[in-house]
C-alpha cells in the first residue's frame, strides 16, 4: 500500500460513540464514496506484514486544541482503565455493542494485558491505537483505533470512542471532525 492511497482516504471512520453506532467507509480512491457497515464487519487481525509503508511516519504524539493524542501503552494502563470503567453501560452500547467490554470483571492485570498488546501492534505497525487525553495528560477522554480494513477496496478502519461525560458534553462530534481532518492530512 503506498502512502498516497492512506492519504487519499479518509480510512474509514466509525464514530461509535453515537448511539447509532454506524460506521462510515471511505474509499481509498474517492474520499466522497462511504458504505455503511457495522463496526464488527469492518477491522480484524492484519494478514498484511503491516498496515502502512515502512517509509510512512506513524504519529506518535499530536497536540490538538482541547486535548492530546498519544499511542496507547503501560504508561497509560491507570488512566485508561479509569475511562472506559467510568462509561462501562454507554461504551456498551455505542462502541462494542455487547456485554464483552467493557464489564464489571476487567482486573488491573487484563488491563495491562491488552496494553502491551496494542503497543506491541504499534510497535510491529500493525493497527495504531491511541489515548485521546486532556491536553494535561491526567484524563482520557476517549479513544481513537485505526486497524485494517476487511471491507475490499477500503486499507483502514478507524473506530474511536469518547466517555460518557465526554459525550454528553459534545466532544464526540468535535473529536470525529477532527479525525476526519487528521486522517486526511496525516
Amino acid at each position: 500500500m503506498r502512502r498516497s492511497q492512506i492519504t487519499r482516504a479518509i480510512l474509514t471512520l466509525a464514530m461509535l460513540a453515537c448511539t447509532d453506532g454506524g460506521a462510515f467507509a471511505a474509499s481509498p480512491t474517492a474520499t466522497s464514496d462511504a458504505v455503511v457497515a457495522g463496526p464488527e464487519s469492518l477491522a480484524a487481525p492484519s494478514t498484511k506484514p503491516t498496515l502502512v509503508p515502512a517509509d510512512f511516519d506513524v504519529p506518535t504524539s499530536v497536540e490538538a486544541v482541547g486535548f492530546k493524542i498519544l499511542p496507547l501503552g503501560p504508561d497509560l494502563v491507570d488512566i485508561d482503565f479509569a475511562a472506559y470503567m467510568s462509561s462501562i453501560e454507554h461504551l456498551q452500547k455505542t462502541f462494542s455493542r455487547s456485554a464483552d467490554w467493557p464489564h464489571g470483571g476487567i482486573t488491573h492485570a487484563d488491563a495491562m494485558k491488552d496494553m502491551e498488546t496494542e503497543q506491541a501492534r504499534f510497535s510491529a505497525r500493525k493497527s495504531f491505537a491511541y489515548a485521546v487525553l486532556t491536553p494535561d495528560g491526567r484524563r482520557e477522554r476517549g479513544a481513537v483505533y485505526v486497524s485494517p480494513s476487511l471491507v475490499p477496496g477500503y486499507d483502514a478502519v478507524v473506530r474511536m470512542w469518547v466517555t460518557k461525560a465526554e459525550h454528553d458534553a459534545g466532544f464526540d462530534a468535535e473529536l470525529y471532525k477532527w479525525v476526519g481532518s487528521w486522517m486526511k492530512k496525516a
